[in-house]
């Protein structure tokens, strides 16, 4: 439910900043419709909103303070969170041959790890008596209610209603601060509301994130400090990255001019291009082993064939006029190999470049969950193992802005040395 809820929020919001930025504070904003002669291969001609992409990651965090209870926020900001407090509910048991007898329970929900005295209550009159248990936030637990009962199952006593709504084994009713349910075996098991709010082992607050980062940052993890572990995570992503580019560009560019060249590794491509990198992982362990070699040569095969086709692509891409140009003015083979093919295959090539640097970046976390002491993806998974999610969810975000600032630093670099991408 919580989930639903998020979509439907983020929807919301997503719709509504649409509106007022397009309809009310941008007035004539240009879009598709009004470049009349835009030029769709060129990336200057739509360029993303900076407002929108900053209410964009403004939402997310919103989003997720919200739905974890974040500290951050003002109070009313924050979905229904689970219950704590004091609830009771009553329960009706009944033995053949006499009257049915009602008690009560009463239910201290606290949250987890917190140690509770559980106070004395009055037992009442009846062969029922009365309970008082703990449950911690999130849980449920069953309610043992004829452990002090005058008479109980052994002597054919059931369960037969909750708060006076009949109940039979498997049905659950409702009540004021959660769930009755009563097991196979007759035991009322009593589940706190859950509210809307994420608990903390699945989803900390953005808050107990930053706080752990810090930690991290200063204490480090497993030995190696939090900068070292991005670094190594870093230097094995570039070397599988740069050895992929020497080999599969060559190689693409080969497919592209040559008939032969192209029947001889067009099926070894294609078969190669649909199998996930991670796929390999057992074969490239048996091969090189679990160390750094391992690690390179999983990220080399994850670029090499994305970095083949886009080569290829951008050979066969280079406009037959182009050439024809250059034959009639007297160029050699070199020479439109020089000024003609590279420059025309280039913006095709730094595409596939920016695909394989995004897909080693994530391979290197699935291969570093094998037998790694350093690394983004050792650290993940063995902060999953603990189940400490902060950690986890800290390395996703380190994992997402690094990728992200390498696709920045990529696109500006391709803005230098490909200025004439896009323009025809």
């Amino acid at each position: 439910m919580t989930g639903i809820f998020f979509v439907i929020i983020y929807v919301g919001i997503f719709v509504g900043s649409a509106f007022l930025f397009t309809k009310v504070l941008a007035k004539g904003m240009s879009d598709y419709t009004s470049l009349k002669t835009v030029t769709f291969g060129d990336e200057s001609a739509v360029r993303p909103n900076r407002a929108a992409g900053i209410i964009s990651i403004f939402t997310i965090f919103l989003m997720w303070g919200i739905f974890t209870g974040s500290s951050l926020l003002p109070g009313f900001l924050h979905a229904p969170g689970p219950f704590m407090g004091d609830t009771t509910f009553t329960y009706t048991s009944q033995v053949e041959g006499q009257a049915p007898d009602d008690a009560t329970v009463t239910v201290l929900v606290r949250p987890r790890g917190e140690t509770v005295d559980l106070p004395e209550v009055d037992p009442g009159e009846g062969f029922a008596k009365n309970d008082v248990v703990s449950i911690a936030q999130w849980r449920s637990g069953l309610v043992n209610v004829d452990r002090n009962d005058d008479l109980n199952k052994s002597d054919g006593a059931k369960v037969i209603a909750i708060n006076g709504q009949k109940i039979a084994p498997g049905e659950t009713v409702k009540t004021a601060d959660g769930t009755v349910t009563l097991s196979d075996k007759g035991t009322p098991n009593f589940a706190p509301d859950k509210g809307w709010q994420m608990e903390p082992l699945y989803l900390p607050a953005p808050e107990e994130v930053w706080t752990r980062t810090l930690q991290i940052a200063s204490e480090g993890f497993r030995n190696f400090t939090l900068l070292e572990h991005l670094g190594f995570s870093l230097f094995r992503v570039v070397v599988g990255f740069l050895l992929g580019a020497i080999v599969g560009i060559p190689l693409g560019y080969a497919m592209g001019l040559s008939n032969w060249f192209r029947g001889w590794f067009d099926p070894i491509v294609e078969f190669m291009r649909p199998v996930p990198p991670l796929a390999l992982i057992p074969l490239v362990i048996i091969w090189a082993g679990i160390g750094e070699t391992g690690k390179i040569i999983l990220l080399f095969l994850a670029a090499l064939w994305i970095m083949a086709i886009a080569a290829r692509s951008g050979v066969s891409g280079v406009k037959i006029s182009k050439v024809h140009a250059a034959y009639s003015l007297g160029a050699s083979k070199a020479q439109i190999m020089r000024y003609v093919i590279i420059p025309n295959s280039l913006p095709e090539i730094f595409t596939g470049a920016r695909v394989a640097m995004g897909v080693c970046w994530g391979t290197v976390v699935a291969a570093e969950l094998v037998a790694a002491e350093q690394g983004a993806g050792m650290m993940i998974m063995t902060a999953s193992k603990f189940q400490n999610t902060d950690i986890v969810i800290m390395g996703i975000i380190l994992i997402g802005v690094i990728g992200f600032g390498i696709d920045m630093l990529m696109r500006a670099a391709e803005k230098f040395l490909v200025p004439w991408k896009g323009k025809g």
